[in-house]
């Protein structure tokens, strides 16, 4: 067998790790305990750098967990944990005259076990439920509460009254997402480390098939034609619940951005907005911006606000005075009157194929080259 010098001794210190080069192959090389390894440096669930990722002891010795996703392999073995069957390359090392050799060639090959993906499987494949004779209304109420004390939600109760209009007046199929009972994982930042770390189905949905998330991406992406969103005002904003959700979401953006795949089409998104105090335009217009830029269709005047005003503190007043609003019954209607209208709008020339003004992996500024002078 072939070997290359790839550092001396001192160049890797206890308990350090490194990445080499090794007939063009990138190699991850381990110093624990004075005891020297090498295994592939590629994960091979979504390519993450195993030499930049987190080492820990288990039962049957020390392990690199990727640090994109979490996957472990056993530093001397390339074995993942018990009960997977994933096998990472590994490379033969000598330690001659205080210089470290790795073999050219692995003594193991990798081999990426199959992973029942069943549970997605949904996801994965993009099995959309849409038709050209669908009508399939799917609320999203981002409000929070203690459901052992539950209170009235004026953004909550609006919704309510779409869904039971689009069922009544336009035959629509619906269904509602309460946002505070999915009990979902917040977005982990995979996109900050690369942008390759963010994968669709969610890398979180991979990692955990009962995420709560999975339900609302199989219905907002798969299910829907009509997207209602409704929100109270937290402090000028939309909830906080909604923003953990959208940033969920990200993960349907980058499909954009890596594959110039876009998941949403032929889809229609409006909003309810309700809050004691007044920044209805401003939270409606951050909602606009996100769910067009992720494909969505929006309609004429497409949100309906709720606002007593500045100084109306009196609170115990809102739901009752809400409850009685002529303006909440109408204009209810007529968004969802508007939605439907824009829908079948959709549908009668239906688009199949959509590019964007997005930005594009290959247009990031790593990956042009300059001109030559």
């Amino acid at each position: 067998m072939d070997y290359v010098e790839v550092l001396r001794r001192e160049e890797l210190p206890v308990d350090t790790q490194t990445v080499v080069v090794v007939g063009g192959v990138r190699v991850a090389l381990f110093n624990r305990e004075g005891e020297i390894s090498a295994i592939g440096n590629t994960c091979l669930h979504k390519g993450g750098p195993l030499a930049q990722g987190k080492i820990s002891r288990k039962d049957d010795g020390w392990y690199v967990s990727c640090p994109w996703h979490g996957w472990d392999y056993n530093l001397k073995t390339g074995k993942a944990p018990a009960g997977y069957h994933d096998q990472q390359s590994v490379y033969d090392v000598k330690v001659e005259d205080e210089k470290i050799f790795v073999s050219t060639r692995p003594t193991v090959r990798a081999v990426r076990a199959e992973h029942d993906m069943t549970p997605i499987a949904d996801l994965l494949s993009l099995e959309y439920q849409t038709t050209p004779a669908s009508l399939n209304v799917l609320g999203i109420s981002t409000t929070n509460m203690n459901e052992e004390l539950p209170r009235a939600s004026t953004s909550e109760m609006a919704l309510e009254l779409a869904l039971v209009i689009a069922e009544k007046d336009h035959g629509a199929s619906t269904k509602m997402i309460k946002l505070r009972d999915a009990r979902f994982r917040a977005c982990e930042g995979y996109y900050s480390q690369s942008e390759k770390a963010c994968t669709w189905p969610c890398s979180i949905s991979e990692m955990d098939i009962h995420d709560g998330m999975n339900p609302v991406y199989r219905a907002m992406v798969l299910w829907a034609d009509i997207v209602l969103l409704a929100t109270p005002i937290r402090w000028g904003n939309a909830s906080a619940l909604y923003y953990k959700m959208i940033e969920r979401l990200n993960c349907v953006q980058n499909q954009i951005t890596l594959h110039d795949r876009i998941l949403i089409k032929n889809k229609v998104a409006a909003f309810l907005i309700t809050g004691g105090q007044d920044n209805i335009q401003s939270v409606a217009g951050q909602m606009l911006v996100f769910f067009s830029d992720i494909g969505f269709a929006i309609p004429p005047f497409p949100f309906v606000g709720w606002s007593r005003g500045w100084i109306a503190e009196d609170m115990e007043h809102n739901v009752s005075s809400f409850a009685r609003s002529r303006y909440i019954r109408r204009s209810v209607k007529e968004l969802v009157k508007n939605s439907v209208m824009l829908s079948r709008q959709i549908k009668t020339t239906p688009v199949i194929e959509m590019h964007t003004p997005l930005p594009r992996i290959m247009e990031a500024p790593s990956n042009v080259k300059e001109n030559p002078s």
